[in-house]
């Protein structure tokens, strides 16, 4: 029995070494190296064989090796996170098998450079921005204005007696305000002289702000100098509530969220009036009727399959106001300035994934303003004088009406190849239709001026590298009231030099119809143009960022008119505008303390309009910035924001010096201190936000230029005048914010961090 057990043990010891033995010369090594096309080696890449259980990683010198018993034609693949999959094809035999990778850098948006475009973007989502939405609606003396919060960039003129973006240089016309892809024509309050109008839209409606000093998208057009585009908001969270309550305004709305996300509606109404307000704060001029409007508006939305989205919102308005000042032609008399005005606004946007890499967006929009102007001269009584033996105080009583009109329709196609290179291209078209009746002593005289532009354009994203991108475009241009086609190329070369860091060069032609106003006669007109050169440096991380650009714009066409400013001649007028602009933003320095600095020199001149000669216009300032504060008490839900804006003093006309001396003057340097608290006390179920805010803290004087009289003069035997200041010295704001269904809680401890 025991040789039996021995002999047995014999065999199994056999037939283990001999399948051992088998099994060993059965296994075919695959060995082999990876490195990324730079020859940089790199560890611990994964090697597998495809469609099995074989495979290893890569050591610290970049060498794999790993054994299988499999046999014939297989694929074998490297993978490495950050690095595009590579498959090589082996055949494994009896011999052993020697592959070598090298592996390509896989772009992706997280690691790839950002294509800037010379602008500055707000949002949420997106990568490299410099600012969030709710620090729109947080900072220190922009009353949640879009616009003057922008202001405190870096390219952004303040100019406080007349309403608009004023970037690099450029007048107000020549920027264009976008939502959800269309342009919307009076963005801002209607005109009052001497007061700048705030604009129309809360910034709570926006989930996406992008703001161009300068070398925009293809996509866009008709703005000489920059671009400010809106996005709003999809589907929000949850239902709400909402009501808002101030000495100046009453508001309430609500949103209402289908049970599975997919559509929302929602409906608000807005009172202002500044009765009270202005019998609190007295103002300079004498506002004989308030500033009073009522504003409602409404949304729809709802996503598609394919996670489309379609959205839509309207919005009407309808206010007026009276406002005098002392004549300047005549001792004792009263110019009164009467405006009533009527805004509606709609726009409907639709965008879908269409499948293999292509999106569509269109959007329609319509907008409509009528402002009906009377301005009369009055005596002490206030009341109207007849007709007396000076003409221009005769030609300063009038009575005007204006309508503008404008339909636009646009279709942008994306097509999205390789990694994230992306092919963009589309259309648009716009109908403008301006009507004004204009009547004074001397008869009524009406005009009708349209225009039907038209613009294609295209322009690619191109990932050259992970560091290296380029977008080229261009855009064509036809406008039926000119009669005439421009075409007009855009780049933009941006280079990632750091984990954070990248510097960018853009370059783009731009062009613009001149204000259709001033077209009343049958002069043959150019397109106005201007050619943009930027560089920027940027550093963008979650706690800092560090931006600053040089720039040059060329004007090659600019407008001139007649000596009284209200026909055009031709478009010969020329300029430029060359400066130097820093931004400065550090959120992690200081705990619960955000804080941003921004500095802008700009060096311009321009012969335009009724300009005699070259020179700087009235809306630049050579040196300007500004310095943003935020603090926030998270345990006591407590926030205290300051700014201080300020710039050197901005040229103005004075009608005692020559031709030769023309706009040489300049006033005193602009100074505003502004301070702001936001409290979030929670009231039963209501979440609730106290705003209390005071402009110009510290009352410092603030002169924005001159108006002089047309024929009286002083014992010296100059034009008298009276300088262009504030309606008050300070400005006062308080206002409580109850809504009920969504916690914004959260929200504003995160947007003050």
């Amino acid at each position: 029995m025991c040789c039996q057990s021995t002999k047995m043990k014999q065999v199994v010891i056999i037939i283990v070494g001999f399948l051992v033995a088998y099994g060993l010369n059965a296994q075919v090594r695959v060995q082999g190296s990876v490195k990324d096309n730079r020859g940089r080696i790199l560890a611990g890449a994964n090697i597998t064989l495809k469609g099995t259980y074989d495979g290893t990683t890569s050591d610290s010198t970049g060498k794999f090796s790993f054994k299988s018993f499999e046999r014939g034609s297989f694929v074998l693949v490297a993978n490495n996170i950050g690095y595009k999959i590579v498959e090589m094809p082996v055949i494994l035999a009896k011999d052993s098998v020697e592959v070598n990778f090298v592996l390509k850098e896989e772009i992706s948006e997280l690691k790839a450079v950002v294509i800037t475009a010379g602008s500055y973007e707000a949002s949420d989502k997106k990568k490299g921005t410099v600012l969030k939405p709710l620090d729109i609606a947080t900072t220190a003396g922009a009353n949640a204005d879009i616009s003057a919060t922008i202001q405190t960039l870096p390219g952004a003129q303040r100019v406080g007696e007349q309403e608009g973006l004023f970037i690099r240089g450029g007048s107000a016309e020549e920027a264009k305000i976008i939502i959800d892809g269309t342009v919307v024509n009076n963005f801002f309050y209607s005109s009052v002289p001497g007061i700048s109008q705030r604009g129309r839209f809360s910034p709570f409606l926006f989930s996406g702000t992008v703001f161009s000093t300068g070398g925009y998208s293809a996509i866009y057009g008709q703005a000489l100098s920059s671009v400010l585009s809106l996005e709003s908001i999809d589907i929000p969270e949850r239902s709400e509530v909402q009501v808002g309550f101030s000495p100046i305004f009453l508001s309430a709305g609500f949103q209402e969220v289908a049970k599975n996300k997919k559509s929302s509606f929602g409906f608000s109404y807005n009172w202002v009036n500044l009765s009270l307000y202005q019998k609190l704060v007295p103002q300079a001029p004498d506002f004989f009727k308030a500033p009073d409007f009522h504003t409602v508006d409404a949304n729809y939305r709802f996503k598609t399959k394919k996670n489309g989205m379609f959205k839509m919102y309207a919005y009407y308005n309808a206010g007026d106001l009276a406002v005098r000042n002392p004549s300047l032609d005549s001792i004792g008399l009263k110019n009164a300035f009467q405006l009533s005005n009527k805004n509606f606004f709609t726009n409907i946007s639709f965008r879908q994934f269409l499948g293999n890499g292509w999106k569509l967006n269109t959007a329609v929009s319509v907008s409509y303003n009528k402002d009906r102007i009377v301005n009369e001269v009055q005596n002490q009584q206030n009341q109207k004088i007849p007709v007396v033996n000076i003409p221009v105080i005769n030609f300063s009583q009038f009575n005007l009406t204006t309508r503008q009109w404008m339909v636009q329709a646009r279709a942008v196609v994306d097509k999205r190849f390789g990694a994230i290179n992306t092919l963009r291209f589309g259309t648009e078209v716009w109908n403008n239709q301006d009507t004004s009746l204009y009547s004074n002593l001397a008869g009524s005289f009406g005009s009708t001026i349209s225009d039907f532009y038209t613009a294609a354009f295209a322009e690619s994203d191109l990932y050259i590298t992970i560091n290296l991108a380029f977008r080229p475009g261009f855009r064509l241009e036809h406008s039926s009231l000119l009669n005439k086609w421009n075409i007009a190329p855009r780049a933009a070369l941006s280079y990632k030099v750091g984990a954070q860091s990248q510097v960018s060069a853009d370059y783009g032609i731009f062009y613009q119809t001149p204000e259709r106003r001033y077209l009343t006669n049958n002069a043959e007109f150019d397109f106005l143009r201007a050619d943009h050169y930027i560089l920027t440096y940027q550093h963008i991380s979650n706690s800092y960022t560090f931006r600053t650009q040089v720039f040059y714009k060329n004007y090659i066409s600019l407008l001139k008119t007649d000596a009284t400013g209200t026909s055009a001649i031709n478009t010969n007028g020329e300029g430029f505008a060359q400066g130097l602009e820093l931004f400065w933003r550090d959120k992690k320095t200081f705990k619960n303390f955000d804080y941003w600095i921004t500095y802008s020199y700009l060096d311009t001149k321009r012969n335009y309009n009724n300009y005699p000669i070259a020179a700087m216009p009235t809306f630049a300032a050579n040196h300007s910035g500004s310095v943003v504060l935020k603090k926030f008490w998270v345990k006591n839900m407590f926030g205290v924001n300051w700014s201080w804006n300020w710039s050197t003093g901005r040229p103005y006309y004075n009608p005692n010096k020559s031709s030769n001396e023309f706009l040489t003057d300049r006033t005193i340097a602009y100074s505003s201190n502004n301070f702001s608290l936001n409290w979030l006390p929670k009231l039963g179920k209501a979440n609730t936000v106290v705003v209390v805010g005071i402009n110009n803290v510290f009352n410092e004087t603030q002169i924005f230029g001159y108006n002089y009289s047309n024929r009286l003069k002083d014992n010296s035997g100059q034009f008298i005048n009276s300088a262009v200041i504030p309606p008050a010295p300070r400005n006062f704001f308080l206002g409580v914010f109850l809504s009920w269904g969504v916690d914004r809680t959260q929200q504003n401890i995160n947007g003050n961090l």
